[in-house]
C-alpha cells in the first residue's frame, strides 16, 4: 500500500481517495478469510449477504471509474457470473487506485450524461466523485455490521487509523 512518505503534505482529493482504497482493501482481505456460510451472512437493514455487498462495492466502482475517466456507463452481460472473492480483492484493487489517479484531475466544470429515471441528465463528475466515497462507507458499513453480528470484529477503517498507519510526515518534534 502507498504511504505518504515521498509526500511534504496530504493533497485532500487523493487522500480521500486512498483512505477509500485502503479501506475497502482492508474490509476486503478481512472478508477474503470467512467461510462460505459466513459471505453468505446477513442482517436487517443492509444490502444483503457479505459476498453480495462486496461485489456491489467493487462492481460500482468500477461502474463509476468508467464513467469519471470516459464519459460512458461501464456496459457488462447481463449473466455475467458472480465475482470470486480474489476477482473482487483485485477490482477494488484497481478502480481504487485508479480513483487516487483520476480525481485530482477531475475539474469544477467537468460533468457526465446519465440516465436518471429514463431521461438523460447532466451530472457535475464531482457528485459521481462524493457518491463512490459515500457508497464505498454506507456498505462497508453494513459488511463490518453484519461481521460483528455473527461474531467477528471487523477491522478499523476510520480515518484517523488510517492516519496513524499512513503518516510520516508529522515533524512536531
Amino acid at each position: 500500500m502507498d504511504n505518504f512518505e515521498q509526500n511534504e503534505a496530504y493533497e485532500t482529493i487523493e487522500t480521500l481517495f486512498r483512505h477509500n482504497l485502503w479501506a475497502n482493501t482492508s474490509l476486503f482481505a478481512t472478508c477474503a478469510a470467512l467461510s462460505d456460510e459466513q459471505l453468505n451472512s446477513s442482517i436487517i437493514g443492509t444490502y444483503g449477504s457479505i459476498r453480495d455487498t462486496l461485489e456491489h462495492i467493487a462492481r460500482a466502482e468500477q461502474s463509476y471509474l468508467h464513467r469519471v475517466t470516459t464519459g460512458q456507463p461501464l456496459r457488462r452481460p447481463a449473466n455475467r457470473e458472480p465475482m470470486t472473492i480474489a476477482e473482487l480483492q483485485a477490482a477494488v484493487q484497481a478502480s481504487g487506485a485508479g480513483f487516487v489517479t483520476a480525481a485530482p484531475q477531475v475539474q469544477p466544470h467537468d460533468f457526465v450524461i446519465v440516465d436518471w429515471d429514463g431521461a438523460p441528465r447532466k451530472v457535475p463528475s464531482a457528485v459521481i466523485l462524493t457518491q463512490v466515497i459515500n457508497h464505498a462507507t454506507e456498505h462497508r458499513a453494513q459488511i463490518m455490521a453484519t461481521l460483528t453480528q455473527i461474531g467477528i470484529e471487523p477491522p478499523d477503517l476510520s480515518g484517523w487509523t488510517y492516519f496513524e498507519l499512513h503518516d510520516s510526515i508529522n515533524t512536531l518534534d
